[in-house]
């Protein structure tokens, strides 16, 4: 049993690994087909590949090849067109050197024209002034007299007939240009008025202190005179304490100096403590409140005229014209004024109201300057606004308002006008009587200085001149003469706020008595 076992286990053994050989054997077999299988279809695919990239190069060459000969082709036909131009500018070129080739020869005969007619003329105008030399001495020898003498007495003759004619034809255009001239500014000055229409108050500085007792005087002065050195010291004023009851005159020439002093000695007053370092203290504190009230006074103007812009120094010198007067006129009232009127006539003129309002407003700055610095108050505005970058049609009318410089603009000429519209209309300024009268007799003297005058009479407040003159040394067409004159002295010699009419009377009287 144990033989029969191991034979079957030695049997099966042999017939497994018979099994086992041949299925390996199979499966190898059939790998060995698919990979041969497997490589034919590679060399398939591979020589497809290569036959479509042949394919899609040649498609590729062909269409480069098209696209350069396009190209080409595009270049040859701008080359021929390019030629061609370059043939017709060459052209066009040889047909303008012949041409230009032709006028020059044509300009070489012409020059030769002209230059063969100018030694003609001077050929001709030698033997002119050959004949006209011996008519004239023919002439001298016919009538006695020299050319010199003959053209003396002819002119004396001519002007001897023309001198009436020459006077009423001055009349005539005079009268024309005054009724023009008159009418158009009458209407542009009547409407600046009467839009402005601005009532003027004549604001003086006050130069005195009201005291509540005559006991005031001395605590003023203080003792041995400290309290006054103090704030004659502080201040720049000299204080006047004199008779005059329970007041304290301030006298300083600077305005602003005298309102701060003024200021001051009315707080120093009220609080009752008048001692050098109190007087220093208040002092310090209105100088202050001063410089802040001169900076709203600046700006409080230039709001009324409806401007901006202006630089603070500018501001500044504006608002010290608070407290200045000229002839009893608050300065800062008459810039603004000024500027209103020269709004209203730039408008009529369709000039630049703005400007025209800026120069109004600044035309008198100078003054709060002058107590400083040297020169006419309109040379010292002008240097300060050109300083401060304004521009020059401003810098030039406020030079020119007083005419010490000439005008370069027509805002120029406005501004003069405005300016003695404001100062010269009635109760704008106000003068002494000695100053009023003297400028009267002035007025008189340089109109009686004429030959032929018979008396002058100053009237209208010095507004007008009324000049008599003796009828049988002055006629009618003289007295016209006689008027311009006057006018032309009285502007050369005179200083004076607007303008002066001059009036000459020639009259004769004749007088008969019925016996």
């Amino acid at each position: 049993m144990l033989i029969i076992a191991a034979l079957a286990a030695l049997a099966g053994a042999g017939f497994g690994y018979g099994l086992r050989h041949w299925l390996v054997k199979s499966r190898y077999s059939q790998q060995e087909r698919q990979g041969q299988q497997l490589l034919k279809d590679a060399q398939r695919e591979a020589e497809n590949c290569v036959r479509e990239a042949k394919l899609q190069a040649k498609a590729e060459l062909l269409k480069s090849r098209e696209e350069f000969e396009t190209s080409t082709k595009d270049k040859r036909e701008e080359l021929a067109a390019l030629d061609n131009r370059v043939s017709q500018r060459e052209e066009h070129l040889d047909r303008k050197v012949a041409m230009l080739e032709k006028k020059e020869r044509a300009l070489e005969q012409r020059v030769g024209e002209v230059e063969r007619q100018a030694s003609e003329y001077e050929k001709a105008q030698a033997e002119y002034k050959g004949l006209i030399a011996a008519e004239k001495e023919k002439l001298q020898k016919v009538a006695g007299m020299t050319q010199a003498e003959a053209r003396q007495t002819l002119m004396a003759r001519i002007e001897g007939e023309v001198h009436g004619e020459m006077s009423g034809l001055i009349r005539k255009v005079q009268e024309e240009a005054r009724d023009t001239a008159e009418r158009e500014a009458g209407r542009i000055v009547g409407m600046a008025i009467q839009r402005y229409a601005a009532s003027h108050a004549s604001e003086l500085m006050t130069s005195s202190v009201a005291l509540p007792s005559e006991d005031m005087k001395g605590r003023i002065i203080g003792r041995d005179g400290r309290n006054i050195r103090a704030i004659e010291a502080a201040t720049g004023v000299n204080l006047l304490i004199d008779d005059t009851p329970e007041a304290v005159v301030i006298s300083a020439f600077d305005p602003v100096r005298r309102e701060i002093a003024r200021i001051a000695l009315e707080r120093l007053i009220l609080d009752g403590r008048i001692h050098p370092a109190r007087i220093e203290e208040v002092v310090a504190k209105t100088t202050e409140e001063m410089g802040e009230r001169i900076r709203q006074a600046g700006e409080e103007a230039i709001y009324l005229v409806g401007l901006q812009g202006f630089d603070p120094e500018i501001l500044r010198s504006l608002g010290r014209l608070k407290f200045r007067t000229s002839y009893s006129q608050n300065v800062l009232m008459h810039s603004v004024e000024v500027a209103q009127l020269m709004g209203v006539m730039a408008g009529e003129l369709d000039l630049d109201v703005t400007l025209a309002k800026r120069i109004g407003l600044l035309h008198d700055i100078g003054k709060a300057l002058d107590h400083d610095v040297e020169g006419s108050h309109a040379s010292i505005g002008a240097d300060l606004l050109r300083r401060h970058g304004e521009s020059p049609v401003v810098v030039n009318a406020v030079a020119s308002h007083h005419e010490e410089a000439a005008a370069e603009s027509l805002y120029a000429v406005l501004a003069s006008a405005a300016d003695a519209i404001s100062a010269a209309r009635p109760g704008a300024r106000s003068e002494t009587t000695d100053l009023y009268v003297k400028r009267l007799e002035k007025l008189e003297g340089v109109a009686s200085g004429f030959p032929g005058v018979e008396r002058v009479y100053a009237i209208q407040a010095g507004r007008e001149v009324r000049v008599v003159v003796q009828p049988e040394k002055v006629n009618d067409h003289e007295a016209l003469i006689l008027a311009r004159n006057i006018c032309r002295k009285i502007e050369a010699e005179m200083q004076y706020p607007g303008q002066i009419r001059v009036v000459v009377v020639r009259e004769t009287r004749c007088v008969e008595y019925a016996k």
